[in-house]
């Protein structure tokens, strides 16, 4: 795998090249960066941006990239439902590799500091290299990279460099952090053509999840597909916090969520391009259970899924079978130093990297060797 993302580094460098000296500027799916994130429902204008080749590889036809975290999803409540209750995430599960026993960070269960790692790469505590965002309230002033005392990449700032359009849809308004720091305060483009500093191409906040789906879906099936979105539901932490984790209210709103997932499932199957190329990842920042989920050490907190979806993946591979470099930890809570690591959510931003052929986040420590497996 790292000898694919330095080709694919390589061959990015020759494309824009060649294209620089002929004048002209490749045509791309990815966004100038100069103007100012959407913040509500918008399907926006198709501009230019670099092509980014991609090596000879078994996932060489991934080229668009979805990222799905249900928030406070323990995946006790899948058990529980079943495939009759959560048909979509049952049909994924078939489809792909998957996990229903990763970790979330070692340090917090909560909302902000795992989806920052889900987006970084990165674990949270700043003297051994996190994001520093160990608080889960947004204050409208704060940055990723201000809590960290430095410039923290991400997925978005990687994808948007090499000419992408990036997404990031959510249903909670704290979210807002992300777009402040990638948008707002993006730094220079250095790679190829100039991209500009808003790495978040489109930002849109709903509350409402079934009218921010359908934004989502009528925007991914446009012609202004993106190369990595991410997708942010809430409602099944809204419902334990409300009633109770894994409460009937709970399970009901999980049922909910997965509905979601299934139409924003069924649109990918039913575009061809989106069925050949775009892959799939959905995880969540935390579990749940009773009234809380902030207690890191309590296995119904720090226990969530991990599934991937993709043309040509291994249907129904536990990804801890494919993937020997990592251990199941049963119902233990490795620390990050430990011999045998979990799968955690904080992969999911360099497997989204590697499946693009991009190179990893900088400053990742997640998924930046090991390489998570999901073709056999």
């Amino acid at each position: 795998m790292a000898t694919r993302r330095l080709l694919g580094a390589l061959l990015t460098s020759a494309v824009v090249l060649a294209a620089l000296l002929v004048g002209l500027r490749p045509t791309g799916d990815g966004p100038t960066g100069t103007g100012p994130s959407t913040t509500g429902p918008t399907t926006g204008p198709t501009v230019t941006g670099p092509v980014v080749p991609t090596s000879a590889a078994s996932d060489d036809h991934i080229n668009r990239i979805l990222v799905i975290s249900l928030d406070g999803l323990n995946p006790t409540a899948l058990r529980k439902l079943g495939s009759t209750g959560t048909p979509a995430l049952h049909r994924v599960m078939r489809e792909g590799p998957r996990t229903l026993n990763a970790r979330t960070a070692y340090e917090r269960t909560e909302t902000l500091p795992n989806h920052t790692g889900m987006m970084t790469g990165r674990r949270i505590r700043v003297a051994l290299g996190g994001h520093g965002v160990s608080f889960n309230d947004d204050d409208a002033r704060t940055t990723v990279h201000r809590a960290a005392g430095e410039y923290v990449a991400s997925a978005f700032d990687v994808v948007h460099d090499r000419g992408g359009r990036t997404w990031l849809y959510t249903s909670k308004s704290k979210f807002a952090l992300y777009n402040r720091t990638w948008s707002a305060n993006g730094r220079a483009d250095r790679v190829g053509v100039d991209n500009g500093r808003d790495k978040i191409s489109r930002f849109v906040y709903d509350q409402d999840e079934t009218r921010l789906t359908s934004s989502l879906v009528r925007a991914v099936t446009s012609a202004t597909k993106p190369r990595y979105a991410f997708l942010h539901l809430a409602g099944p932490d809204r419902a334990g916090h409300a009633y109770g984790f894994m409460s009937q209210r709970y399970l009901d709103a999980v049922r909910a969520t997965d509905a979601r997932v299934g139409r924003v499932m069924a649109a990918i199957r039913g575009n061809a391009e989106l069925r050949d190329h775009m892959a799939v990842i959905i995880t969540a920042d935390h579990g749940g259970l009773g009234a809380s989920h902030g207690d890191p050490t309590l296995a119904a907190d720090y226990t969530i899924p991990f599934l991937a979806w993709g043309k040509g993946m291994a249907a129904g591979a536990d990804l801890y079978a494919l993937n020997p470099a990592y251990a199941d930890p049963g119902a233990g809570r490795p620390t990050y130093g430990a011999a045998e690591q979990p799968v955690r959510n904080m992969a999911a931003a360099n497997l989204a990297m590697d499946l693009l052929d991009h190179p990893a986040v900088p400053g990742a420590q997640f998924d930046n060797r090991m390489n998570l497996r999901v073709f056999r």
